[in-house]
């Protein structure tokens, strides 16, 4: 099992960054083999393309507005059997974790490959942010999130590992607050 662990975000949109910062963390870390560590950023394009070598497992990092209370964390998982509608001329940096996955599913489809090119689930570990504004810099409340959203991530991916097959996110919090 090979799992990429992306955090995604806008620096300079606040909140926006918290995958971005949960990356750094985990950067300090030793992760088991077989996890790769990537600062997407805003680069959702890069993601779609990086995904066709071939990962069986995506853990996203993510601000996640779900209307709990900031710094909240969610785990969620994505259908990668629901339909992906036609996206037309992607936003190269303003791509969301569903335009990313359509854009995966064409290149895939088109280079004769499985629509998810591997891919055996999605999960998101999100956070509530309190603001998107353009700042930079994350709020007190997000920014207490990230070493709970550090573990969390090392969680799910030890988890995927042992099973062997990505763990459903009902077997954890959809909400945690602490």
């Amino acid at each position: 099992m090979t799992v990429l662990v992306a955090g995604v975000g806008n620096i300079f949109r606040s909140d926006d960054g918290f995958g971005v910062e949960v990356v750094r963390r985990l950067r300090d870390v030793d992760l088991p083999d077989g996890v790769e560590l990537v600062d997407v950023g805003i680069r959702g394009m890069h993601l779609a393309y990086q995904l066709l070598d071939g990962y069986t497992a995506l853990v996203l990092i993510d601000a996640t507005a779900r209307g709990g209370s900031p710094g909240e964390l969610y785990l969620l998982e994505h259908d990668l059997s629901a339909p992906h509608q036609p996206t037309g001329v992607p936003d190269a940096h303003d791509m969301t974790p569903d335009t990313v996955l359509a854009l995966l599913g064409s290149l895939a489809t088109a280079s004769g490959m499985d629509p998810t090119a591997g891919l055996r689930r999605v999960l998101v570990v999100g956070c509530e942010p309190a603001t998107v504004a353009d700042d930079i810099g994350l709020s007190e409340p997000v920014q207490a999130s990230v070493d709970r959203a550090a573990t969390a991530v090392l969680r799910v991916v030890t988890d995927l590992l042992q099973e062997g097959s990505p763990p459903c996110a009902s077997a954890y919090p959809a909400r945690s607050s602490s």
